[in-house]
């Protein structure tokens, strides 16, 4: 027997009395004595009573914490839903200004700016678009993005006669570095389609994008006519935009192109998100 009993003094006050009574056996089996022992253990008792008693509060504070932070959580929720509405609506209308002015313009150049810059609010739509659909505000997929950000800019070009090849992993970035990436991207797949694979010239255009340690490089390759890379970046309004927008995130993208066509790599690093 090992339990506690409240005992009583002669004077009716109490304490917790820890009884323990084992059986003595004799060598032949037979039962000689009962052994037996008691000691006040009122501190104990007291102790676990206000261990009982602590934890109560403590489950109270941490219900009543939660409580706020669901209440705080719900509050953040709705507020990034209202950002999400109002961005939405307002690179919405970007984009309308943006057509309205190309179709009332006749000079082709202008309008090819015109249509450049709105290609650019879309790819800038796309990230915002598919960050809050994935209900994760702080990763981004950009390897995702990329092979289908390639499959969209191709499609709206109707150019059927380019297959796109895609060989992308999960690659989760923060948020901050999204739209920049984005961009870059974005210019990259324009310019292909434009410059590789210009006059009609049919061809395969090669996205991947993988993560190594704390680096993350994307490749976009195509078999078009390539250009001249030794001409300056600040030459052209494309690359110059990628040339900054890499160093905006920590990166650095090469150009390397020739009769075969151009290879263009995208390395920057990136930390996880916590």
């Amino acid at each position: 027997v090992s339990l506690d009993i409240l005992n009583y003094r002669k004077d009716g006050t109490t304490f917790w009395n820890a009884l323990y009574i084992t059986p003595v056996w004799a060598e032949d089996g037979t039962l000689e004595f009962f052994f037996a022992s008691q000691l006040d253990v009122s501190d104990r008792i007291e102790a676990q009573r206000e261990i009982v008693s602590q934890k109560a509060v403590v489950e109270e504070l941490v219900r009543a914490r939660t409580e706020d932070l669901e209440s705080a959580l719900a509050a953040k929720t709705t507020l990034l839903d209202e950002l999400d509405h109002r961005v939405k609506n307002n690179l919405t209308m970007v984009g309308a200004l943006l057509r309205l002015q190309a179709r009332s313009v006749a000079d082709p150049a202008l309008r090819r700016t015109l249509d450049t810059m709105l290609q650019r609010v879309d790819a800038l739509a796309t990230v915002h678009r598919r960050l809050y659909q994935s209900g994760d505000v702080v990763r981004f997929d950009i390897g995702t993005f990329t092979a289908e950000l390639a499959s969209d800019v191709l499609n709206a070009s109707g150019r059927q006669d380019i297959r796109l090849v895609s060989d992308v992993a999960v690659i989760m970035i923060p948020v901050a570095q999204a739209s920049a990436t984005g961009l870059i991207i974005n210019e990259i797949i324009t310019n292909a389609i434009r410059h590789g694979f210009a006059g009609g010239r049919g061809g395969h255009l090669t996205v991947s994008a993988r993560r190594s340690g704390d680096e993350v490089t994307i490749e976009l390759a195509d078999d078009g006519g390539g250009f001249d890379v030794a001409l300056p970046v600040a030459g052209t309004i494309g690359r110059a935009l990628i040339d900054r927008l890499s160093r905006q995130i920590g990166g650095v993208t090469e150009w390397r192109s020739g009769p075969a066509g151009t290879h263009v790599t995208l390395r920057f690093p990136v930390e996880d998100a916590a």
